[in-house]
């Protein structure tokens, strides 16, 4: 290891992903779940969740990270099977509180509540979900607990399976874009991120890779 390296510290490799999907995901249109709806992984997501533990069972993993909701621990347990890892549940990882607009399509909403709809498309981390949260306070509980996690594994490979909103916030944030942009960044469901940090210094290094979905034929 050279000099320069050594001074930077020992980093710490962490995939970030998104659930396996659910019905309400494949639903056409796709139907809002936040935290209310916690069903279990669908057919179709259990195979994206395995098809992400196959191209990451050669890694290092040392712990899984996920939140208590059905479809995040159930990818979780499908990716930590192979390193027989723990896994860790955080509440502070749930999916974002989509309020009132819970099991319901921005299709619908766009056409019932257009002021509020355009109002969440022009800022949401100001103008969030109608009685839930906007994505300034989803970031606010999801930033603090992640970077003490990768403060703990330090010169370690971790896994985080996070949600759509979740993620998009921690990576907006490692991106330097603003929270009102964060929903430009694309999470299927089981894409993979990677992050690198090492001194409170975070990088991303892979957003959204979807190579390993690529034999799947349903859609990701």
């Amino acid at each position: 290891m050279s000099k320069s390296t050594a001074a930077k510290g020992p980093t710490c490799s962490a995939y970030l992903i998104r659930h396996g999907a659910t019905e309400a995901n494949l639903a056409q249109p796709p139907i809002l779940q936040g935290r209310s709806i916690d069903g279990p992984l669908s057919l179709p997501g259990r195979q994206q969740a395995e098809a992400a533990a196959l191209c990451l069972h050669e890694e290092p993993i040392a712990a899984v990270y996920c939140s208590p909701l059905k479809r995040a621990v159930e990818t979780a347990q499908i990716v930590a099977a192979p390193h027989k890892s723990p896994i860790h549940i955080h509440e502070e990882l749930t999916e974002v509180d989509v309020g009132a607009w819970e099991r319901r399509s921005w299709v619908e909403i766009a056409q019932t509540e257009p002021d509020a709809y355009r109002a969440f498309q022009r800022d949401p981390s100001a103008h969030g979900y109608p009685a839930g949260e906007n994505l300034q306070q989803v970031f606010d509980r999801v930033n603090p607990v992640l970077r003490r996690i990768l403060a703990k594994h330090a010169g370690e490979t971790i896994v985080v399976i996070g949600h759509n909103v979740v993620n998009r916030v921690f990576l907006a944030a490692a991106l330097a874009l603003p929270l009102s942009q964060a929903r430009t960044i694309v999470q299927h469901n089981c894409g993979i991120n990677l992050l690198h940090s090492s001194q409170d210094k975070l990088s991303v290094v892979t957003l959204n890779s979807v190579f390993h979905l690529r034999a799947l034929t349903q859609s990701v």
